[in-house]
């Protein structure tokens, strides 16, 4: 017994010792692919060995999702890139790691010891470890299958991040998928399809909605192995200025003089034929190659939105630079060497996006990849559809409406393009002439001569002079003897003469923000003109809504998903005039450059901005007109809610104040921020319009304004409401500083002293029942719990992501 136990031990000793057979004697009978890792289909055994000659060398590694789920909240579209990393291959006895190397951390000087020292106080990743089955001189063969067969994309885990349920990776029902292994010289292209299934029942409805079965989830995930580009690339210095995505690391081996964390430039690699030369052709252009998937006429549409891009290269010195192409039928759309726009369907309309493969040592982008979601343009169609009542008739010979989509699309073609070469959103566009296709434009509409709207500008139809400005900045190749460091900055300083700027994500999305030209999906150069503008457009549409907004046969209690974008159509602009209140502008100046660091707006155009914005929540501008409301029935059998739509506290019946408390909640969101209450106390000191000032003209407008009849007052009272929210949560906000929360108390005590005198000479039943339900509220404050617009309808015209 004794005997056969030490049998069993040395058993697997005498095994490892063994020497490995060669890799010819191990894949005999298989088909090998030859290319830059070759590899070897055993398709008997569904195994794939994978042939690493290339030990110790860095490469490129890159995952991505051939087949998506379909669901926009979720993500995980169809082409969606994962990770890439450069990684190696190094071998250990019989073990072959693939390696990580930290980029985020280095010392650039040509002394080993410093380089060692980095690396070896920064921890590397260990992303997989094969077994080494057989080798052949310094060339090794390991099972790439478990390797494949993972959840590499970590959809699990981004499905249970979203409470749709606990999913796990399931072998059984994961397979290479060998139609999209392919080898070439420069990279192996390998793909499996993977199996997450659920187990304990608990699955949410995003999940439900899209896939075939709840317990089961089936997606498609791509590993690309490439050459890492040559050393001939030249990186170029990060300018805050240019509008250009950064990539940054640490050099330790940086005097201590100067800063240790370095900023570079994404973008592709571009270079004349002829530097000396002003017009030259390039020695290879970007191509963009289109899902061949996409439909006529979005096809055409998106192809010469993108070509756009040319007059910016055009601008910067090439010669056809920029190509955008049909994917040919023999391409595959996930091999990395295709830039693509991808044509990516959900179940519900989301944001569109431009991501990249990059060389995390230089910045140079090796692939860009666009996802393009095709039910954005349905938003827009129906934005002209409610803004135009077209359907006297059934639809007319002449589709407005389709124009219109079709110049978004090709604005929205150019946009995501614009980060795949490298650029971050401008919103400072719109005042600049529309400067830049990297804002987001709300349509432009107009009233012609005769009082109607007119969408026949809604978008513009090139690209902008910003955008010729960047891209000279990111891809001038300058001639030999050039200063290149004064050149760029001649570049940045002729654009700042020129008025034209550059503000991009943080400074505009922040709802507490202060740049009073830095909105998403504003228009105009003034902000208080173009929102009076967008006021007699609004108006307009709903004078003239009613049966003609939809196509004859339609339920009528579809009419609500035409009003939504309708009565909601000054959002964005209103948006855009809060942001003057209270507003701070700057530039991204550098020192010397002789840019305007930082001004204050003007407190009498604070002031208009103010008005402005409280005529928007004016009863008379809120209240729907009867004669809309009673054409929206119950939605039939059938036909389900959505987040598209109003909320309800009426049940199946169309909640005539719910839309007025949206409309009225967005616009005191803003200007009740409590970065912006902080910001104006400030400001207020300095001679700016400060918070009990704003709050008394707010209060002028609403509680202590002249009381309305029927629904108007019913809306002036949930309004008032609205505000109440913001007060009581003001006062109680400890994240605000110490002058603000003064203010905030001191606004909402006045206030309640007030309506308790309001409350006793009050006659009306239904007015001393308001004011009662407004002091009994008040004596809870810390339970007030603004919306933020939290609930209100997506409503964006188009989007993108970045």
């Amino acid at each position: 017994m004794r005997i056969l136990s030490l049998l069993v031990l040395l058993f697997p000793l005498a095994v490892f010792s063994q020497p490995l057979p060669t890799i010819d004697e191990k894949v005999k009978g298989l088909s090998r692919t030859d290319g830059f890792l070759p590899f070897y289909k055993d398709d008997a055994n569904g195994k794939l060995w994978l042939e690493i000659g290339r030990l110790d060398q860095e490469l490129l590694y890159s995952i991505s999702l051939p087949a998506g789920l379909g669901s926009n909240d979720i993500g995980l579209d169809r082409g969606l890139l994962g990770d890439h990393q450069i990684v190696k291959f190094q071998r250990n006895g019989r073990k072959l790691l693939m390696i990580q190397p930290n980029y985020s951390y280095r010392a650039t000087s040509n002394d080993r010891a410093e380089q060692r020292a980095v690396e070896q106080s920064f921890a590397q990743s260990v992303l997989w470890g094969f077994a080494i089955e057989a080798a052949s001189g310094d060339r090794v063969l390991v099972d790439a299958t478990d390797f494949l067969l993972r959840d590499a994309m970590k959809a699990a885990q981004r499905i249970k991040g979203m409470k749709q349920g606990n999913f796990s990776l399931d072998k059984t029902r994961s397979a290479l998928h060998f139609p999209a292994t392919k080898n070439f010289p420069l990279n192996t292209e390998l793909d499996a399809s993977i199996t997450l299934t659920n187990s304990d029942g608990e699955v949410g409805n995003y999940v439900r909605s899209v896939s075939a079965a709840d317990d089961a989830i089936t997606l498609r995930m791509h590993h690309s192995f490439v050459q890492l580009p040559d050393n001939q690339y030249k990186p170029r210095l990060f300018d805050p200025r240019s509008s250009f995505i950064p990539i940054s690391y640490y050099d330790y081996s940086t005097p201590v003089s100067e800063p240790i964390e370095k900023y570079y430039t994404r973008r592709h690699r571009l270079q004349k034929k002829d530097p000396s030369a002003a017009i030259s052709e390039p020695v290879k252009p970007i191509i963009y190659y289109l899902d061949n998937g996409t439909p006529e006429p979005i096809r055409s549409a998106l192809l010469e939105g993108g070509r756009w891009w040319n007059q910016a290269f055009t601008a910067a010195g090439y010669r056809d630079a920029f190509r955008v192409e049909v994917l040919p039928d023999s391409a595959d759309p996930m091999d990395i060497r295709y830039n693509m726009i991808n044509w990516v369907h959900r179940s519900t309309r989301g944001w569109s996006y431009g991501a990249s493969v990059t060389d995390p040592r230089t910045g140079e982008i090796i692939k860009g990849n666009v996802t393009l979601g095709s039910l954005r343009v349905r938003q827009d169609y129906l934005i002209a559809q409610g803004l135009l009542a077209p359907f006297e008739n059934g639809l007319p010979a002449d589709d407005k409406m389709l124009k219109m989509a079709l110049a978004r699309l090709r604005q929205l073609s150019a946009h995501e393009i614009g980060h795949t070469l490298g650029l971050m959103h401008n919103y400072a566009s719109s005042v600049n002439n529309l400067a830049s296709v990297m804002d987001y434009p709300h349509p432009a509409a107009q009233l012609d001569a005769a009082g109607n709207i007119d969408l026949s500008k809604a978008y513009d139809d090139k690209i902008g002079e910003w955008d010729k400005v960047a891209i000279t900045w990111g891809y001038q190749d300058f001639s030999p003897g050039t200063n290149e460091g004064q050149a760029l900055n001649r570049i940045m300083s002729d654009a700042a003469s020129r008025g034209l700027q550059f503000i991009s994500d943080r400074d505009a999305r922040a709802p507490g923000g202060s740049h009073s030209q830095a909105h998403l999906w504003d228009n105009g150069s003034d902000a208080i003109g173009e929102l009076q503008a967008v006021m007699k457009i609004r108006t307009k549409a709903l004078s003239q809504f009613g049966e003609k907004n939809i196509r004859p046969g339609t339920p009528m209690a579809l009419l609500e998903d035409v009003l939504v974008p309708v009565y909601l159509y000054h959002r964005y602009q209103a948006e855009a005039v809060t942001k003057l209140v209270g507003g701070v502008d700057y530039t991204y100046a550098t020192r010397g450059d002789g840019q305007t660091i930082l001004k204050m707006v003007p407190k009498a155009v604070q002031l208009k901005a103010l008005d402005a914005v409280l005529q928007t929540i004016d009863p008379t501008a809120l209240v729907l007109p009867e004669k809309i409301t009673a054409l929206i029935p119950p939605r039939p059998a059938g036909y389900g809610f959505n987040r598209e739509l109003f909320r309800k506290r009426t049940g199946l019946n169309f909640d005539v104040l719910s839309p007025a408390e949206t409309a009225a909640d967005l616009p005191l969101s803003f200007l009740f921020h409590p970065e912006r209450l902080s910001r104006m106390e400030q400001l207020g000191a300095n001679g700016g319009l400060g918070t009990k000032e704003m709050a008394d003209l707010v209060l002028q407008k609403t509680f202590k304004a002249k009381r309305r009849s029927g629904m108007e007052l019913l809306v002036q009272q949930q309004t008032e409401h609205v505000l109440l929210t913001y007060l009581m949560a003001w006062s109680v906000n400890e994240q605000m500083n110490v002058a603000a929360r003064g203010a905030g108390v001191k606004v909402l005590a006045d206030l309640k002293v007030w309506i308790e005198q309001q409350q006793k000479a009050a006659a009306d039943p239904v007015q001393k029942a308001h004011y009662a339900l407004a002091l009994e509220r008040m004596k809870a404050p810390d339970k007030a719990k603004p919306t933020l617009h939290a609930e209100m309808p997506p409503g964006a015209p188009i989007g993108c992501d970045f």
